[in-house]
């Protein structure tokens, strides 16, 4: 099944989901597509939040290999984590240094996965990166999934996008679906 198709069948049919997402599918696949991809590739995943959202990315991690889910771990990873220091991180030298360290721990194979508004140096370092997957708030990009800080229900959305995510992963993994980049 096209992954188009699909995700509009999983938004319709999950009674978790909202109808926002169905209106917002078009910015979604293709985005979701291409990391579900490098996912199947053998690429990792690095995450990167606002600080606000810090509390997104331990959720994100602790869920997405939960044993229960019968599928290949998926390498999922905290930057915070693997660079303690991140929010001293601010100048392009800096960036270039951790750019470095980044691609000769994972030898290339990675994709930056940012959650959080995108006035951040944070955010500047997965913007960086091409084939990042952005769910940048309050600034409308291209190839950025955009939500916006100060929806009231913003937690929520990102419960109900990781699920989609998290199911699309599961679909892709087990041949359900076909990935069009």
């Amino acid at each position: 099944m096209e992954f188009d198709k699909w995700t509009l069948n999983a938004i319709r049919y999950d009674e978790t989901m909202m109808s926002w997402m169905e209106e917002r599918r078009y910015d979604w696949v293709p985005l979701a597509s291409s990391a579900l991809e490098k996912i199947v590739s053998g690429y990792s995943i690095i995450l990167i939040t606002d600080k606000e959202r810090e509390w997104f990315a331990e959720y994100i991690l602790y869920s997405i290999n939960k044993p229960n889910k019968n599928r290949p771990f998926v390498p999922t990873y905290i930057l915070k984590d693997i660079i303690p220091y991140i929010d001293n991180i601010k100048k392009e030298e800096d960036i270039e240094l951790l750019y470095d360290m980044i691609n000769l721990s994972f030898k290339e194979e990675y994709f930056f996965w940012y959650i959080g508004k995108g006035d951040t140096p944070r955010s500047m370092i997965a913007k960086r990166k091409d084939d990042s997957f952005l769910w940048i708030m309050d600034e409308q990009m291209q190839n950025n999934f955009y939500l916006k800080s100060y929806d009231d229900t913003l937690d929520l959305k990102l419960f109900q996008l990781f699920r989609l995510f998290d199911k699309s992963l599961d679909a892709t993994i087990f041949g359900e679906i076909e990935l069009k980049i």
